[in-house]
């Protein structure tokens, strides 16, 4: 059923705290309503009352493991049939930052279905109703850790690498459509995510540490004015540019059907 809120609905996932917390404030401020996706209910509680008495907007709290099937499932259902829904942030995402061969598989596993599987099921679940109306914006939360990768960050950066190509293949999909599909690729975040993946804050250059509202600031700046993919810590856009056009000219250059005079024997 339509609402009256002219602007929709907003669903933002791991929305208890860091990103996703700081992305449900600056969206309800705008007016927006909100879905909110976490699995710890108290701060989903504390959040959304938080923003109803200061915003006044409605918000719904959908208190799901999105690493777990059935939860998935549940929350992918509920916005597939919301026809109120303008934005999905799918911010959700875990990490340990070790070596591959000392994490364990299910740690490996839980990076893959949260990081990979609910990024793609619920984008798979707003997009036909997006395109059907010819309007709305997914916003997926990539990292830069997508194009580099650490001795400790193998899967990590493995996940994040398909959020960064297949966000990539979105937009190629609703080009000249009103949707609206952003890559942010943040760094080094103050966010809970580095306690769980076991390298704490203080390990790090402090220097290099955003504030997660500075963050968010900067990837809702790169969407108002139009990116495809926004890069808040990168001040050099030369750089991007650069990047964006050896990717291309690298598949470009792959399309010649022989193998390169370099693996020809003499």
């Amino acid at each position: 059923m339509k609402t009256n809120n002219k602007l929709g609905t907003a669903v933002v996932t791991g929305a208890s705290s860091g990103l996703g917390k700081v992305f449900a404030e600056r969206l309800a401020k705008k007016g927006y309503d909100l879905k909110l996706v976490a699995r710890r209910e108290e701060k989903l509680v504390e959040l959304a009352e938080q923003l109803t008495s200061k915003y006044g907007v409605t918000v719904t709290n959908l208190v799901a493991d999105l690493g777990a099937p059935a939860d998935l499932e549940r929350v992918a259902t509920n916005i597939q049939n919301d026809e109120n829904i303008t934005i999905l942030i799918n911010n959700a995402g875990t990490s340990t930052l070790a070596p591959s061969t000392q994490t364990s598989v299910a740690k490996q596993k839980e990076m893959i279905d949260v990081n990979i599987t609910s990024l793609m099921l619920l984008s798979n679940a707003v997009l036909p109703g997006f395109i059907a109306r010819n309007e709305g914006t997914l916003i997926n939360i990539g990292s830069v850790l997508g194009a580099f990768t650490l001795p400790i960050s193998s899967v990590y950066s493995g996940t994040k690498g398909f959020v960064v190509q297949y966000t990539r293949g979105l937009q190629e999909e609703v080009k000249g459509t009103n949707i609206k599909v952003q890559l942010v690729n943040p760094s080094i975040t103050a966010t809970e995510i580095w306690e769980v993946g076991g390298v704490p804050l203080s390990a790090l250059d402090q220097a290099a540490i955003m504030t997660t509202e500075d963050c968010v600031d900067a990837a809702l700046a790169g969407l108002a004015a139009g990116e495809l993919a926004t890069f808040p810590s990168v001040h050099n856009q030369e750089l991007i540019d650069a990047y964006e056009d050896a990717r291309i000219k690298l598949f470009t250059g792959s399309q010649t059907g022989k193998p390169a005079e370099r693996y020809l024997q003499n």
